[in-house]
């Protein structure tokens, strides 16, 4: 890790241990935590709630003219010269594994200056793993500089994604999409974390991540995280303004040219063409997936490509 860390990367740190220090102490009883459902699949307990208060605290101890934007409590404007300074912070991403005793969550604090990330952490109290970038300075899990990984073929991949779980979700799309993307990879994993997901890919232990839905507090810490660690990070058309876009997709930049090819038509910005595809598919039954043997090698633009299989690998 760098040997002088950026302060308020240092103040994050410390908010980020905190709320593990809750976390990981709630974690020896978790039956007994209370437990609300915000909507259909969609819980919070009083620990994200302690956990983000925690949080909350000791960055505006240290910058009380900092603005918040968390995942509990909503926003709290800055002020004076600290109005355009927006903490970022989900209390624990991963709540549904949490309150099952299944240990895959996190701890997520990002800084956004105007519109720019510029600090990220990321905290998994199971492990003590710390994750932690700086704009410009690399990304770093523990004491160790971390880079994505080097694949450049698709099928060689290993890829992380998240389900659609709450109503309204486009439950069926994600379908088509899974259905795509996994004959065309090595496998893929439903952790369940989509912080810790995006921490894993920068890391290089997966080799890209996709999921929509997200709420900005799932991505903005581990967007600067893979940024930082040498990948790409935009929406299911390859655009990098995605942040409140509710799709994301990340991965080193030769995959994530590929990745683009398969999920393109999938975005909700995607072509009226596009669109009409994946919705004849759906209702003419499941979509056409290609051989390999059958398929020319994609194109590799800055965000283009493709490859294919049968058999699903899980």
């Amino acid at each position: 890790m760098s040997s002088t860390l950026h302060p308020m990367l240092n103040v994050a740190i410390k908010a980020a241990r905190l709320a593990g220090t809750i976390i990981n102490r709630a974690a020896l009883d978790v039956e007994s935590v209370r437990v609300s459902v915000k909507q259909t699949n969609d819980f919070v307990t009083e620990v994200d709630q302690a956990a983000e208060a925690a949080i909350i605290d000791t960055l505006l101890t240290a910058y009380p003219d900092h603005a918040i934007w968390a995942e509990e409590s909503g926003k709290r404007e800055g002020r004076h010269g600290g109005a355009d300074h927006v903490w970022i912070i989900d209390p624990l991403d991963g709540t549904t594994n949490f309150i099952h005793g299944f240990p895959v969550y996190c701890v997520s604090i990002a800084l956004m200056v105007g519109n720019k990330l510029e600090q990220a952490v990321i905290y998994d109290p199971t492990r003590n793993d710390l994750f932690c970038a700086t704009r410009g300075r690399g990304a770093y899990m523990n004491d160790r500089r971390i880079r994505v990984a080097k694949r450049t073929t698709l099928r060689d991949c290993l890829m992380s994604t998240g389900f659609p779980f709450r109503p309204g979700d486009a439950f069926q799309t994600y379908l088509q999409m899974l259905g795509d993307v996994m004959p065309r990879v090595a496998g893929v994993r439903r952790p369940g974390s989509a912080a810790l997901d995006l921490a894993y890919v920068a890391a290089g232990f997966t080799d890209g991540f996709f999921e929509m839905g997200l709420s900005p507090w799932d991505v903005a810490a581990g967007a600067l995280l893979v940024t930082e660690a040498g990948g790409l990070i935009g929406n299911f058309t390859g655009e990098a303004d995605f942040l409140e876009q509710k799709e994301c997709m990340a991965a080193n930049p030769k995959i994530y040219g590929q990745l683009v090819g398969v999920t393109s038509k999938y975005s909700k910005f995607a072509s009226a063409g596009d669109k009409a595809s994946v919705r004849q598919a759906r209702t003419g039954g499941a979509p056409a997936v290609h051989t390999p043997a059958a398929e020319a090698p994609a194109a590799e633009t800055p965000a283009a490509g493709a490859a294919g299989q049968d058999d699903a690998p899980f």
